[in-house]
C-alpha cells in the first residue's frame, strides 16, 4: 500500500520526466515538455510491421492493383515494378527503377513477415484500417458521431484467417484482438530517416500526468500500481514500453462494433476498447493509468495478461483504443516535421486514388443494382414460361381424356416427329419466336403419351407386355415427377428374349459385311432425324443436363454407328480369321445410357452378332426409344432386343446358358460378382467399371486452361461418370495459385434443372447416391481435411449436391482410395514428376488420366507411365468411336471403339465356344493343397541310373537335381518335398521340386522387380534374346528330342519336330517384337490420337500337358517379348523339357526374373497365381475345373484370364491355333494417348 500511495503522490514533472528518460526521442515542441537530447546510438533493426509512412508509400507506389493484389494474397514481383514506373512517370514523383525495386522488395518483405506472424485475417485488417486512415473515409469522433467506414474494411474483418499461416487459430472471430510485438535493442519503431512517432505521445502523457495529480486511486497488483482516474496519455498512438533488454512495441486491431459496450455508436464500425499505458519509473515501479470512461473500460485478469504468446515473450492485449482521427493527427506531425520533396505531387497522388476509388464504389453499387433487377426479370420471365408450359401439359391431357383416344398396348410405334411438330405449332401460331424452346419439352411429352406412359420389352421389333409383371415408375430425378412406368421382367422373360436372340442370329451372320453395312447406316441416319427427342429424354431420364446430351452424347452415338458401319463392311478384309460370337448380354449403367448403349451395340451388331439389352433400373427410357427407332429403320427383328428389370434380372440374363459375350459397364462390385457368376462357364466377358482418374497439373502447364479442363473434367454429368478426374495433383508451387482459381471458378458454376441450358450441374440420381457422397465428405472432414462447396446456387431439393473441392487429406483416406461417383474433387500435391507418377499408379484403379503441361516430352514420359488405359494430354474426357476406350487394374479390361475392341466380339474361326453349365465345385476348398498322388518313393519303381564308361563299369551316374528357378537362380522349393515325374509306361522317370504358395509368391516378387527394366528395354534387344534362345535350344537338339521321346513315348521324328517347332516358334515371336507397338488412330480431333499396346505386367502361366515342350515355348515367347515377365507352371506330368529350359535362359542373356519357372500342382499353383493381388493377368490350360477356379479367383482384383474350359481342341502344331493372332491380344493391353493441337490454325 506504501507503493500504491507513493506512486499516486507522483506529480506531472516526474511523469515528464519518466517519459524523457524513455528512448522515444525529443518531446516535441508546445507541450510544456523540456527537450532532451540526441537519440543514443544503439543497433537498430527494423520492425516486423509497417509504419504510416511506408503504408502511406505503399498506397502511392502499388495504387488500385496494389490494394487488388493484396485481397487476392498475391505478390507478383514484376506487376509491382511496372505499376511503379508508370505512376511515378505519371506524377512526377519520379525514383529511379533501382530504388523502385528495392522498394518493393522490402515492402513485399515486411508484408510477409506481418503475414507469418499475425495471420492473413488479422494483418490485412490492420492494413485497410490504416489505407481507410489515409483516404479519410472515416472520421474518429471522442465525443460521439458515427464513422462510416469504407466497405472493403468491413468485409476484411469478416474474412475467416488462414490456418496455414495463422498461429491462433482457436481464436474466435467475433473476439479476436491481435497484438504485434517486435523487441529491438533500445531503438525507436520508425524508420531510419523519419521523425519520431512518439511525439503526440509525449504530449497525451502530460495531460494526463496533470489531471492525474489531484486525485487518483491506487490498486496494487502483483507488485503493479495502477491508476484508476489517470486519463489515458497515448490513447490515440502506438503503445511503447521500456523493458529490460529493449523497446517492446504492441498495437491492437479493431474489433466488431457492439452497441451494448458504447451505446451510441461511438467510433462507428470499429470499436477500439481504452488501452491502459504502463509507464516504468526509475524506482522499477509501474504506473498505470485508467479512461475515464467506464464503460468502455475492459479490465482483463493478471492470468490473461501473463499468458505466454509466443517462446520468449509474453501476449499482453491492452484495451485502450487507437482512433481513425489520432492517426491522421499522427501523419500530419510526421509530415509537418519532415517533408520529402515533391510532396505536393505526392499530396495530389494520394487524392487521386481516393477520388478514383470512391468513383469505382459509385460504379460497382450501380452495376450490383442492375443486376439485381436482371435476374429479377429472368426470375419472373423462367416463372411465366413453366406456369405455360403446365397450362399446355393440362390442356393436352384434357383434349385426350375427351376425345376417348384408345392407345395400342402392343404393336410397334412408329415415331413421327414431323407430325408432331405440326401439332405443337398450332398451339403456339402467333406467339414471339422466344417461345420456340419450349416445344422441346411437348415433343417429348407427345412421344410418352402416345405408349400411354407405359412400356414393355421391346423383344423380336415389337412391344411386349406380359401379364402379372410388377412395374417401375421411372422419375425426373431434378423434379420427382413420373416420366412413365416399365415393367420389371423375371426369368420367364430372359428365356423368350435370349431364344428370339438365338434364332436371329442364324441368319443375321450369314449377311454378308455388307448389308449388315448398309443396316447400321440407315439406323444412323434415323437417329439423325430423331437427334432432339433422344436428347431431351435423355436429359430427363437420367438426370444429365439437355446441353451435354444435345452437344456430347448424341454426336458420339451417330459417330459410333457410322464408324462401325464400316466395320461391318470391313470384316471380310481386317477380321478375316474371326466370326462373330453369338447372343451378347448388355448390362447398362445409369450414368450415360445412351452413349455406353452404343458402345456395346455398334461393334456386336457389326461383326454379326444379336444382342439383348439391359437397362439401368432407373434410365430405361432411352434405350426402349433407341430400339424403337431401329425397328423404323428396318432393322430385323430379334437383332436387338430390350428388356427391363431390377439387378437380378441382369444376373440372371447373364447366367442364361444362351448368352455367349456378357459386356457389362458399372461399378467395380458389381463387375466381381459378375465374374464369379460367369465363372466356368465359357462365357466371353468385357468389363468397364469405376475410375479414380488422376488429374496431374505441372507448373509449366497453362493455369487457366487446366482450371477450366478440370471443371468440365470432374462436374460433367454432375460428377457421376467413371472418366471424370476426380484425383487432383498439383505440383507443390502452383498450390495456392491454382486452388485459389479453382474456388473462383466453383463460384461461378451454376446448379438447377436439366433443361436449363445455362446450367452447369443437374440433380443426382437419387437419395442413396447423395447420402454416399455425404458420408464420405464427412468422413474426409472428421479426419481434418478442408472442405469448400459451392453452396451460392444450390437449389432447395435434396438431390442436388453442391460442387466440393476437399484438400489437405492423406493419401490413406477414403475419399483419395474410393470412387466418390458425385461432384467431388480431391487434392494433393506432389513435387516432382516421379512422384506424381507414384501417386497417379497409387489407386486400385486405371481408367482414365490427363496431364496439363506445355513440355510436351514430360507429357508423353508421364503419359507412358501412368497405369491407365486413356491419357489425355492438356485435355479430358475427349472420346471418339476410333480410338480405344477402356481401363486396367480394377477398371476392369476390354475395350470399346476402335478395331482394338472388335476383339471383344468375335473369336477366332477353329474356335468354338463349350456350352458348360454351372459346376458344382467349392471354390472355397477346391485346389488348397498340394495333392501329392504318388508316395516321394516306390521301392518297386526305382529310378533308373545310367552306369559311366568306367572301365570296370560300375560307376553310377551323378544323381540329377531338378529345382524351382526364379529371379535368375535354381532354388529349393519351401515344402522342402518333391514329386514323381512317371514316363509314358508309368515308370519314375525324375523328382522334381514339389512347389507351394510361398515359393509362387516368391517368384511373383522376382518378377516384379524385373519387369520395370524389362518393359523399357528396346524391342530389338527382347527380339536378339529371343533368337540367342532359338540358337541355343538348336545345339541342345538331339539332346531335348531324346528326354521328350523318353518321357512321352512319341516316336523320334515325333520328337524332333517338336523341337524344331520350338525353335521355329521362338524366331516367330522374336519377329513380332518390334512389329506390333502401336498405331494412330483417326479420330475427329484436330491433333494425334496413339495407341500404344503395352505389357501387362506380371502374367502368371500354366501350361499344358500334351506337347511338354511346344506348349511350353509357344505360351512363354508372346507372353515376354511384349515386354511381360512370366512365372510358368510347366506341364504337370511331364515338366522335365521346360525345366531343362532353364539352363538355356542362363545362357541367353535373359534378365534374372523375367522367367521363373515352379513345377509341382497344377491347380493349386494356379490358385495361387490367380488370388495374388500383384499378377496382373493368368493363362490356363488344364481342367474345366481349374479354369472355373482360375476366373472365379480372379475376381479379387479383376485381373485377365485366358483358360481352355477343359477342352484339348488346340493344335499346338497349327499356327492359327499355337501362335495366332490371338496370343498377342492376350498379351497386351491398349493405351491411347489424346495431343490436341491448335497453335497454328483453330482446333
Amino acid at each position: 500500500m506504501a507503493g500504491s500511495a507513493a506512486a499516486s503522490s507522483r506529480s506531472a514533472s516526474q511523469v515528464y520526466e519518466i517519459y524523457n528518460s524513455m528512448e522515444y526521442g525529443p518531446v516535441p515542441e508546445g507541450t510544456g515538455a523540456a527537450q532532451t537530447a540526441d537519440r543514443p546510438k544503439v543497433p537498430r533493426t527494423r520492425a516486423a510491421t509497417w509504419s504510416h509512412r511506408e503504408t502511406l508509400d505503399f498506397l502511392a507506389l502499388w495504387g488500385e492493383e496494389g490494394i487488388q493484389a493484396q485481397l487476392n494474397r498475391c505478390h507478383r514481383n514484376a506487376d509491382v515494378y511496372q505499376w511503379i514506373s508508370e505512376r511515378m512517370a505519371e506524377k512526377g514523383y519520379f525514383r529511379d527503377e533501382d530504388q523502385c525495386r528495392t522498394k518493393g522488395k522490402d515492402l513485399k518483405k515486411s508484408y510477409k513477415q506481418a503475414k507469418l506472424q499475425d495471420g492473413i485475417a488479422r494483418q490485412r485488417c490492420r492494413f485497410f484500417h490504416e489505407l481507410d486512415a489515409i483516404l479519410g473515409t472515416g472520421s474518429s469522433n471522442p465525443g460521439g458521431g458515427s464513422n462510416n467506414a469504407a466497405p472493403w474494411c468491413q468485409v476484411v474483418i469478416k474474412e475467416e484467417s488462414d490456418p496455414e499461416l495463422d498461429p491462433d487459430q482457436d481464436l474466435q472471430e467475433d473476439e479476436y484482438a491481435w497484438t504485434q510485438v517486435s523487441v529491438t535493442d533500445g531503438s525507436d519503431l520508425d524508420p531510419q530517416g523519419e521523425p519520431s512517432s512518439s511525439v503526440a505521445a509525449a504530449a497525451a502523457v502530460a495531460a494526463a500526468a496533470t489531471a492525474a495529480s489531484s486525485s487518483s486511486s491506487s490498486q496494487t497488483f502483483g507488485g503493479l500500481l495502477h491508476h484508476e482516474d489517470v486519463v489515458a496519455p497515448i490513447l490515440h498512438h502506438h503503445h511503447h514500453h521500456h523493458a529490460p533488454g529493449g523497446i517492446i512495441k504492441e498495437e491492437k486491431s479493431p474489433v466488431r462494433e457492439e452497441p451494448s459496450l458504447h451505446g451510441g455508436g461511438v467510433g462507428g464500425p470499429y470499436l477500439y476498447a481504452q488501452e491502459d499505458a504502463h509507464v516504468e519509473t526509475p524506482g522499477g515501479d509501474i504506473i498505470r493509468s485508467g479512461a475515464m470512461e467506464e464503460p468502455l473500460l475492459r479490465q482483463e485478469a493478471r492470468v490473461h495478461l501473463e499468458a505466454p504468446w509466443r517462446p520468449g515473450l509474453n501476449r499482453r492485449a491492452f484495451p485502450r483504443p487507437r482512433t481513425l482521427l489520432s492517426t491522421r493527427e499522427k501523419l500530419a506531425q510526421l509530415r509537418s516535421r519532415r517533408k520529402r520533396p515533391r510532396d505536393d505531387k505526392f499530396d495530389e497522388l494520394v487524392r487521386d486514388i481516393r477520388t478514383h476509388f470512391r468513383e469505382r464504389e459509385k460504379l460497382f453499387q450501380g452495376l450490383w443494382e442492375e443486376e439485381k433487377a436482371q435476374r429479377e426479370k429472368d426470375r419472373r420471365l423462367w416463372t411465366a414460361e413453366m406456369d405455360w408450359i403446365r397450362q399446355m401439359w393440362a390442356k393436352s391431357q384434357k383434349e385426350r381424356e375427351a376425345a376417348g383416344e384408345e392407345r395400342e398396348k402392343n404393336g410397334p410405334r412408329q415415331v413421327k416427329e414431323e407430325n408432331w411438330n405440326q401439332d405443337l405449332c398450332k398451339e403456339v401460331e402467333g406467339e414471339p419466336l422466344k417461345e420456340a424452346s419450349v416445344q422441346e419439352p411437348l415433343l417429348l411429352k407427345a412421344w410418352l403419351e402416345s405408349h400411354g406412359r407405359s412400356f414393355g420389352h421391346f423383344i423380336n421389333g415389337q412391344w411386349l407386355k406380359p401379364e402379372g409383371r410388377e412395374t417401375y415408375a421411372t422419375k425426373n430425378p431434378t423434379t420427382g415427377e413420373v416420366l412413365a412406368t416399365t415393367l420389371q421382367g423375371n426369368g420367364e422373360d430372359v428365356n423368350t428374349v435370349v431364344d428370339v436372340a438365338a434364332k436371329a442370329f442364324e441368319s443375321w451372320s450369314q449377311l454378308p459385311g455388307h448389308v449388315r453395312a448398309r443396316h447400321l447406316y440407315n439406323v444412323t441416319r434415323t437417329i439423325q432425324k430423331h437427334q432432339r427427342l433422344l436428347s431431351l429424354l435423355e436429359s430427363l431420364d437420367s438426370g444429365k443436363l439437355a446441353r451435354e446430351a444435345r452437344d456430347a452424347d448424341l454426336p458420339l452415338v451417330v459417330r459410333h454407328f457410322y464408324h462401325h458401319a464400316g466395320w461391318a463392311q470391313l470384316m471380310e478384309v481386317e477380321m478375316k480369321g474371326w466370326k462373330p460370337l453369338g447372343v451378347v448380354a448388355a448390362l447398362i449403367p445409369r450414368n450415360f445410357p445412351l452413349l455406353t448403349l452404343a458402345w456395346k451395340v455398334c461393334p456386336a451388331l457389326a461383326m454379326g452378332n444379336t444382342v439383348v439389352l439391359k437397362p439401368a433400373s432407373s434410365t430405361r427410357l432411352t434405350a426402349l426409344l433407341l430400339a424403337e427407332v431401329c425397328a423404323q429403320a428396318g432393322l430385323p427383328p430379334g437383332v436387338l432386343n430390350v428388356v427391363t428389370g431390377d439387378q437380378g434380372l441382369g444376373e440372371s440374363l447373364a447366367a442364361h446358358t444362351g448368352i455367349d459375350k456378357v459386356a457389362f459397364a458399372g461399378c467395380s462390385e458389381a463387375g466381381r460378382s459378375l465374374r464369379r457368376a460367369t465363372a466356368g462357364t465359357g462365357k466371353k466377358l468385357s468389363l468397364q467399371l469405376g475410375g479414380k482418374s488422376p488429374f496431374i497439373v505441372f507448373d509449366s502447364a497453362d493455369l487457366d486452361s487446366a482450371v477450366d479442363g478440370l471443371v468440365d473434367a470432374i462436374w460433367l454429368n454432375r460428377g457421376q461418370v467413371h472418366s471424370i478426374g476426380t484425383l487432383l495433383l498439383l505440383q507443390e508451387s502452383i498450390v495456392k495459385d491454382f486452388i485459389q482459381r479453382l474456388k473462383r471458378r466453383m463460384g461461378q458454376l451454376r446448379v438447377g434443372d436439366s433443361l436449363d441450358k445455362a446450367v452447369d450441374l443437374g440433380a443426382l440420381a437419387d437419395e442413396k447416391q447423395r447420402d454416399t457422397i455425404e458420408s464420405l465428405v464427412a468422413e474426409a472432414r472428421a479426419e481434418g481435411a478442408e472442405i469448400f462447396q459451392a453452396w451460392a446456387s444450390l437449389p432447395s431439393s435434396r438431390l442436388f449436391y453442391p460442387p466440393t473441392l476437399i484438400t489437405g487429406v492423406y493419401t490413406t483416406s477414403r475419399c483419395v482410395r474410393e470412387e466418390i461417383f458425385g461432384p467431388v474433387l480431391v487434392s494433393l500435391t506432389f513435387r516432382t514428376a516421379k512422384e506424381a507418377v507414384a501417386l497417379g499408379n497409387s489407386t486400385p484403379y486405371g481408367l482414365v488420366a490427363s496431364v496439363w503441361t506445355e513440355t510436351l516430352p514430360l507429357a508423353l514420359e508421364v503419359a507412358r507411365s501412368l497405369q491407365v488405359g486413356t491419357v489425355w494430354i492438356n485435355g479430358h474426357n475427349m472420346l471418339d468411336a476410333a480410338s480405344a476406350f477402356g481401363g486396367c487394374k480394377e477398371s476392369g479390361y476390354g475395350r470399346d471403339g476402335g478395331k482394338e475392341g472388335l476383339y471383344e466380339y468375335v473369336r477366332p474361326n477353329w474356335d468354338s465356344r463349350p456350352h458348360l453349365s454351372a459346376m458344382d465345385v467349392n471354390y472355397k476348398t477346391f485346389a488348397t493343397s498340394q495333392g501329392v498322388e504318388l508316395p516321394p518313393v516306390l521301392g518297386e519303381n526305382r529310378v533308373a541310373h545310367s552306369i559311366t564308361s568306367d572301365p570296370e563299369g560300375n560307376v553310377p551316374s551323378v544323381d540329377r537335381t531338378y529345382k524351382l528357378y526364379y529371379g535368375g537362380a535354381q532354388k529349393r522349393p519351401d515344402s522342402m518335398s518333391s514329386r514323381a515325374v512317371l514316363d509314358h509306361s508309368g515308370k519314375i522317370m525324375a523328382y522334381v521340386a514339389d512347389g507351394s504358395i510361398k515359393d509362387i509368391r516368391n517368384a511373383v516378387e522376382a518378377a516384379h522387380k524385373a519387369a520395370p527394366g524389362w518393359a523399357k528395354q528396346t524391342a530389338h534387344v527382347r527380339s536378339q534374346i529371343l533368337y540367342y534362345l532359338a540358337e541355343n535350344l538348336e545345339l541342345r537338339r538331339t539332346e531335348v528330342a531324346s528326354r521328350l521321346e523318353a518321357l512321352t513315348g512319341a516316336g523320334g521324328k515325333v520328337a524332333l519336330r517338336e523341337v524344331d517347332l520350338s525353335v521355329q516358334r521362338l524366331f516367330y515371336w522374336a519377329a513380332y517384337c518390334d512389329k506390333y507397338g502401336g498405331a494412330v488412330q483417326e479420330t475427329s480431333l484436330y491433333g494425334a490420337s496413339l495407341l500404344f499396346r503395352e505389357p501387362l505386367g506380371v502374367v502368371g502361366i500354366a501350361c499344358p500337358n500334351e506337347q511338354p515342350l511346344l506348349g511350353f515355348v509357344s505360351l512363354l515367347a508372346p507372353a515376354v517379348i511384349r515386354g511381360n515377365s512370366v512365372v510358368i507352371i510347366p506341364s504337370e506330368w511331364y515338366p522335365l523339357p521346360a525345366l531343362d529350359f532353364y539352363q538355356i535362359l542362363d545362357t541367353s542373356d535373359v534378365p534374372g526374373g523375367v522367367v521363373n519357372i515352379i513345377s509341382g500342382n497344377r491347380d493349386h499353383l494356379s490358385r495361387g497365381l490367380a488370388e495374388h493381388q500383384d499378377v496382373q493377368a493368368v493363362w490356363y490350360f488344364g481342367s474345366k475345373e481349374g479354369s472355373a477356379l482360375v476366373e472365379w479367383a480372379s475376381a479379387g482384383n479383376l485381373k485377365r484370364t485366358w483358360v481352355n474350359y477343359g477342352t484339348e481342341r488346340r493344335c499346338w502344331n497349327e499356327l492359327q491355333e499355337g501362335a495366332g493372332e490371338e496370343f498377342l491380344y492376350q498379351a497386351t493391353q491398349c493405351k491411347s494417348v489424346w495431343m490436341p493441337m491448335g497453335d497454328i490454325f483453330a482446333n
